[in-house]
């Protein structure tokens, strides 16, 4: 067995992976990998291919996660886990998700080329639906695996541009949706010794600093309404005085910047929050640029560090739509929540990942993740994971995020000694 800080990663298989990903599953300007779709099945269909080439075993789940696993010698022994999502956005970019599948298929070529047989199953995990913009819910491939999903979800959560259910999408492509509906789960956290998320930054921190790789220290948590309206009238905009109107645009950005002035607070007070409306329309058949506008549909985003923060937001949301709904005359119905728990990551992980960096020379930052993550499902189920975060320009979830593959070498460097570690342990 090499030292590990002799072992490189398979680069050169990254490369032809990623350049393959985005010929076979670009549309347009971006990246179409639908949650249970024609551009997730491709992804993951290259991803076996790919670990079939390098002669690791490949399994999968009743949800159609994919494990790839570098044998152990005792295979009875709880595995390591790494790896990330194969979906993506609508019109998303190559990398996000991505390169945290491709980084543990790189890692393990390297250490089945040096001959190694590790001590525990090596096991690089092709999740599933991890990307809220197709279904409304987070984490789907991840917490079907842990059983984690009731037997109604897979009927009621549908998805957004077909209508029909997960159920009906899952069945398409192969899953097993009896067992899913059983509860049977294919993992279990006694079974589980760790779990490693390599993943793009989906913002600026790494990029302003001029840093390459992130060690993240936490998993921001997410309170969404998905699905809010505000209800008013339809009215002539000139014959209709300020008094007699029920505009629905103008309560809705009411309560938009009630809430931008509760996020200033918090943040002048040194608190966690972020908050977004990520979607704001009207009825393109009804409005009209003669008309107040009768109806809006938009999304509430609230996220933090602290659940409790987002509690209060929920709240916060709840009481302003009541108020700014008596002002304007309107009625506002916010809809279900979708929720999804903020999580620590481990700090012996963070140590250890730490320490490699520094003794391969990579410059490293400690920093929270603002995005949502699979790597959350493991921590709150109390498996010790871990995250390592890519430089990536131009943000997440657009068509212009742009990956050094220098920088994913980097950090692919640190998965890799990583795991070299656990073998020589």
């Amino acid at each position: 067995m090499p030292r590990s800080a002799a072992l490189e990663p398979d680069i050169v298989l990254a490369e032809r992976l990623f350049d393959e990903l985005r010929r076979e599953t670009a549309q347009g300007k971006g990246i179409v990998r639908d949650s249970y779709g024609r551009g997730e099945q491709t992804a993951h269909a290259i991803a076996a291919r790919a670990a079939a080439a390098i002669g690791l075993e490949t399994a999968r789940d009743a949800a159609l996660n994919l494990y790839i696993t570098l044998p152990g010698r005792d295979r009875s022994a709880p595995v390591l886990l790494m790896g990330s999502h194969l979906d993506s956005v609508p019109q998303g970019g190559n990398y996000d998700g991505a390169a945290g599948v491709v980084a543990g298929l790189a890692a393990l070529a390297a250490l089945r080329r040096a001959g190694t047989v590790p001590p525990t199953d090596l096991t690089v995990m092709a999740i599933r639906a991890e990307e809220a913009a197709w279904f409304d819910g987070s984490y789907l491939g991840s917490n079907a695996a842990f059983g984690l999903l009731t037997a109604a979800q897979y009927d009621t959560i549908r998805r957004s541009d077909t209508g029909r259910s997960l159920a009906e999408h899952m069945a398409e492509c192969g899953a097993d949706v009896a067992a899913l509906r059983r509860g049977d789960a294919y993992l279990a956290p006694a079974r589980v010794r760790g779990f490693i998320e390599l993943h793009i930054e989906q913002g600026p921190v790494l990029e302003s600093a001029g840093i390459p790789v992130g060690i993240v220290t936490g998993i921001r948590g997410c309170r969404r309404f998905r699905n809010a309206r505000c209800h008013g009238a339809y009215g002539h905009s000139g014959a209709e005085p300020r008094r007699h109107r029920s505009d629905a645009v103008a309560a809705t950005v009411a309560l938009i910047r009630a809430l931008e002035q509760r996020w200033e607070a918090e943040e002048a007070a040194g608190g966690d929050l972020t908050f977004t409306v990520g979607e704001f329309t009207t009825d393109p058949v009804l409005h009209g640029p003669s008309k107040i506008a009768g109806e809006t549909r938009f999304v509430l985003d609230f996220r933090s560090i602290d659940d409790a923060t987002m509690r209060e937001m929920r709240d916060l949301s709840l009481s302003l739509a009541d108020e700014t709904g008596r002002h304007f005359r309107v009625r506002f119905a916010l809809g279900d929540e979708l929720v999804s728990a903020p999580a620590a990551l481990d700090a012996a992980m963070q140590e250890r990942i730490a320490a490699i960096a520094r003794r391969r020379s990579i410059p490293a930052i400690a920093m929270a993740s603002g995005a949502g993550h699979d790597a959350s499902v493991f921590a709150n189920l109390g498996i010790p994971a871990g995250m390592l975060f890519v430089r990536n320009a131009h943000g997440s979830h657009n068509s212009n995020e742009s990956m050094a593959i220098e920088d994913f070498a980097a950090a692919t460097r640190i998965l890799l000694s990583y795991l070299a570690e656990e073998v020589m342990t």
